[in-house]
């Protein structure tokens, strides 16, 4: 029996075009080779367009950005902690002018990062556009008719049945469809194609990558974060003169601050009592009055840990607490000068905390002489004694406290115009005050003590209502919610690339020259795998239970061609054969 060898598949029309060229290019020996004209400016362009937008350069860039990231966390940037990055060129006299020139102290601003973040941008959007249209024309398609020998692919099989050609071919056609496959009839076999849905994820994973681009510069150009702390009964509206501190991206104007204010009730923290996690915070939490907009509804609300208030594009978080004694400074005559909470700043786990008492208006000494006085306070919620002269808190909560505070007087230096810290003093222009023994005078308080500064220059007493701080965030980043579903996107989009195989399946019907029914049947994947030829017996296996097999024609011993299943193409693939 003759066999061919020639492919049944059509040659491609790119196929042909590049053997004419080639035959036309090829030289007998000894000629010299034809002289090719140049790209041209246009030619390079396209070829540096090709390059782009392939999946090896945005792979690369892939990289390079995921690389470039590295140094914005490992080394201090300026639009986040500008104080870190000061310190870092005090200590680096030699790698902080390299780091200037390189742009590594504003990472993500840098001219390289941006070209990277762009070329990356423009590669997937060019490599989407063309992809995304071919894909829709083949949707608009149908799957391409069967080959000539099916018996020639990986998997296959044959069978003959005494049903008649169209029936084969009709239930085979409606058992398709019932598979989700897209099916049509073609001549004499039935063309079916499915697994499309491997496609989609993988142009859902890039138009996810895209999503995530323009989240994240979206995110970095109108960021904004700031700080609050905020005693209890007091109040705070979202401008900026009213935070501590406050970041924001190069687009950032205060117009984009979500208009909103709330006042702090009651703060309330409970810690573990015994154990081993002995005073481990359990709950913090704080209560909320707070108004949308110039004329809002007031409401109330909990902020606790990770449960931030939401606002518009703003979340307000709670990240910190500590106490604020209340302390009360009077001059000789009696007069109060200062009334007010003092936050202090904890140093510790068991919220040992230190901070300062400005008195900066009001107070004359007992010559009549204006002065400032300022005392350094270090407060313990529970007292735990003292060893080497440092007082020591032995539990986070309130249940033994007391206030230490060292007394000076004279000129804080709060008129200079030059900022301070409300939790330093200066001391430059301040004198002690001394004891009896001539030393700094300071005294331990529990609530509800006086402290009497030495001659007649008035007093201090530490109010029994203690009250409690809440450190709060506040950040509106405008590309959050298109970043995190654009990154579960892609995780869904890779997920389907990786997991749905795309293939095809024909089944033939024709008449033997016995006048009996052959199905032949043959499934093909884009890349190897045992679903296909597992997919094709069951699907064999279903209609061979519609279209049952007929006895093997017995054999002409005269023909020398033998009978047709000698034919080694057709014996059918392992595990396909029914």
């Amino acid at each position: 029996m003759s066999k061919t060898t020639t492919d049944d598949t059509p040659q491609s029309a790119d196929d042909q075009d590049l053997g004419a060229a080639g035959s036309q290019l090829s030289t007998a020996p000894g000629e010299d080779a034809p002289n090719l004209p140049s790209l041209g400016v246009i030619g390079w362009a396209r070829w540096f367009w090709r390059q782009l937008t392939s999946m090896r350069v945005a792979l690369l860039l892939l990289l390079l950005l995921s690389l470039g990231a590295i140094p914005g966390s490992l080394i201090p940037q300026t639009g986040i902690d500008e104080t870190a990055v000061a310190d870092f060129r005090e200590r680096h006299d030699v790698l902080a002018p390299v780091y200037d020139k390189l742009g590594l102290f504003d990472v993500y601003s840098s001219v390289w990062f941006s070209a990277i973040y762009i070329l990356l941008f423009v590669s997937l959007v060019g490599c989407i556009v063309p992809r995304t249209w071919q894909f829709t024309g083949q949707l608009r398609g149908r799957p391409p008719g069967a080959p000539r020998r099916l018996t020639r692919l990986p998997a296959h099989t044959t069978w003959r049945t005494e049903a008649e050609p169209e029936q084969v071919r009709e239930a085979a056609l409606a058992l398709l469809r019932k598979r989700r496959f897209r099916a049509h009839l073609v001549g004499d076999a039935v063309a079916a194609e499915k697994g499309y849905l491997r496609e989609v994820g993988n142009l859902l994973f890039h138009i996810a990558l895209i999503v995530m681009l323009i989240a994240f510069g979206w995110g970095q150009l109108f960021k904004s974060e700031g700080n609050k702390l905020i005693v209890e009964g007091d109040g705070f509206a979202n401008t900026l003169t009213q935070y501590d501190d406050f970041k924001s991206g190069s687009l950032f104007t205060n117009d984009d601050l979500v208009p909103f204010s709330f006042d702090v009730k009651e703060f309330t923290g409970t810690y573990e009592r015994t154990g081993p996690n002995k005073g481990t915070p359990r709950t913090y939490e704080t209560e909320l009055t707070y108004t949308e907009g110039a004329d809002g509804e007031e409401k109330k609300t909990l902020v606790k840990v990770n449960e931030p208030l939401e606002i518009g594009d703003a979340k307000v978080y709670l990240v910190s607490h500590g106490y604020a004694p209340v302390v009360t400074v009077r001059d000789g005559k009696g007069k109060i000068v200062y009334q007010d909470a003092v936050p202090l700043l904890p140093l510790d786990a068991n919220v040992t905390s230190s901070g300062v008492v400005k008195v900066l208006d009001g107070y004359r000494n007992p010559e009549g002489e204006k002065e400032q006085l300022g005392f350094n306070a270090f407060f313990v919620p529970t007292f735990g004694g003292s060893a080497a002269g440092t007082m020591l808190s032995q539990f986070p909560a309130l249940d033994y406290p007391v206030l230490a505070l060292s007394a000076y007087h004279g000129d804080l230096k709060a008129d200079s115009g030059i900022p301070q810290s409300v939790y330093q003093m200066d001391k430059t222009k301040m004198k002690e005050f001394k004891d009896s023994e001539g030393e700094l005078f300071k005294q331990l308080l529990t609530p509800g003590e006086t402290m009497t500064l030495p001659d007649g220059a008035g007093s201090v007493t530490f109010e029994k209502d203690i009250k409690e701080w809440a450190g709060f965030q506040v950040v509106q980043e405008p590309g959050g919610g298109w970043a995190l579903g654009g990154s579960v996107a892609a995780i869904a989009g890779l997920a389907g690339s990786l997991f749905i195989q795309r293939r095809r399946v024909w089944v033939r019907a024709v008449r033997g020259d016995d006048g009996v029914t052959v199905v032949e049947m043959a499934g093909l994947g884009r890349s190897e795998s045992a679903k296909v030829p597992e997919e094709l017996g069951d699907l064999a296996g279903i209609l061979y239970d519609r279209a049952p097999g007929a006895p093997d024609p017995v054999p002409d011993p005269s023909d020398p061609s033998g009978p047709p299943d000698t034919d080694p193409e057709a014996v059918p693939a392992e595990g396909a054969e029914k």
